[in-house]
Formats: structure tokens, C-alpha cells, sequence
């Protein structure tokens, strides 16, 4: 594991070895960070099947510094959902918002490791985030996304068309069922997938979805895929 910095952003890379090795940019969730417990399970699980990952704090999470700005447009978003507006879609607007600075963090970062293709991995906020990214980058091949909806990046989630394994929690407390099928009805790409698994929000994926990812990954950032 080796950490670094990029323009002010603190990221970290797992690496295999070799250095020609496909990228997997891994976007964290609310409330954690570049190394958190599960986003390691995550790396180790994909640098065992020969991946590089890569991840990179957030505003406002990790090593990044406070953010006043970033924190008062939280609350009003807060203070929103208390009012009765709908939580999935008050935090896809808020997640939005904040891609319009992350997205060109995280292209600085696949700049600055040499990366000619790259797969995206990103659950919760890192879908949130992650939409407008994959939407914007040509260099991601692929993408996991999921447990995120609203209709706030509909228009950018059309603009996605690499192929996309979209996952849901069928009982996520936090993003209604609809509203993940609303984003995931809106995804441009003819090739996408929907896997729904039982639990909530915060629960861990199964291992046997991370082993469908892991193949996934495999089939579309191979220099000769398979199959």
C-alpha cells in the first residue's frame, strides 16, 4: 500500500506488482474514508485477482481538510429532509453538487498513476459521486454502482455506456427501492445488470457478489477479454 497526494487530495494504491496491471478506482461511502474497513476488504479482494486499486478521500472525510462551505450545504440539505423532501433525492443533489469538484480530483489522480484504462467501483455516496465520473471519464471501462437513486443525476446517468453492475439493498432504509431502480432505468448503456441482495444500507456486500465483480472487472478491463 502506498499513500500519496494529488493536488491536495490524499489517495492510497494497492498494487500487485507489475505495473501494467488494470485500474480499479474505488470511491468510498459517507462517513468513511480511502482506508476504511470495508473499502480494504474491497482492495484486497481485487488485488488478489490481479488488479492496481486506488482510492481517494473525499471533501470533508479522511485526511482532507474542513470544509465550513461544504458542511453548511449539508445541513441545508438536512434541514430539507426534515422538512418532508424526499431523503433519496435531497442527498443525490447534494452528491451532485459535490461531484462538480471531485470528478476533477479523481481524473487528476488516474493522471498522475499513468492509467490508460481503469475499471470505477462506488457504493452509497461513492455512487453519487461516482456517476458523473464514469459519465465523464473515458478511461473507465466498467463500473460497479448501487445502492444510490433520486433523479438529480438522471441526465448524467444517461450519458454513462460502459457496462455497468448496478446493486441494490432490498431493504435499504435509506434509498427506496423505486429510487434505485429510477437511477438504474436511467443508466445510458445497453449493457447493465441489476443485483439485488437482502439487508440494508450499511450492510456488506456478499462475498459472492465481490466474486462476480471481481469477473466482471475481469471480462472488461482485460487487454484481451475473455468471453
Amino acid at each position: 500500500m502506498r499513500s500519496f497526494t494529488v493536488g491536495g487530495v490524499p489517495a492510497v494504491l494497492w498494487s500487485p506488482g507489475a505495473t501494467d496491471r488494470p485500474l480499479i478506482f474505488i470511491g468510498h461511502g459517507g462517513g468513511e474514508h480511502k482506508t476504511a474497513p470495508e473499502i480494504l476488504r474491497y482492495a484486497e479482494r481485487f488485488t488478489a485477482a490481479g488488479f492496481a486499486v486506488v482510492s481517494a478521500d473525499v471533501p470533508n472525510h479522511g485526511d482532507r481538510p474542513y470544509d465550513p462551505g461544504l458542511d453548511r450545504k449539508a445541513g441545508a440539505m438536512r434541514a430539507r429532509v426534515d422538512a418532508g423532501e424526499n431523503l433519496a433525492v435531497a442527498i443525490a443533489a447534494f452528491q451532485d453538487e459535490v461531484s462538480r469538484q471531485t470528478v476533477g480530483e479523481w481524473r487528476a489522480v488516474l493522471d498522475h498513476l499513468g492509467a490508460d484504462r481503469a475499471g470505477y467501483w462506488g457504493v452509497s455516496l461513492g455512487c453519487g459521486l461516482g456517476v458523473p465520473f464514469v459519465a465523464a471519464e473515458p478511461r473507465v471501462r466498467a463500473a460497479v454502482l448501487g445502492l444510490g437513486g433520486g433523479s438529480a443525476n438522471a441526465a448524467t446517468a444517461a450519458r454513462i455506456s460502459v457496462p455497468v453492475r448496478f446493486v441494490i439493498a432490498w431493504d435499504d432504509e435509506r434509498i427506496p427501492r423505486d429510487n434505485s431502480l429510477t437511477l438504474f432505468d436511467a443508466l445510458g448503456t445497453p449493457e447493465k445488470s441489476l443485483h439485488a441482495h437482502p439487508g440494508g444500507h450499511s450492510g456488506p456486500l456478499p462475498d459472492h457478489e465481490l466474486d462476480a465483480q471481481v469477473a466482471f472487472f475481469g471480462r472488461h478491463l482485460s487487454p484481451h477479454p475473455q468471453g
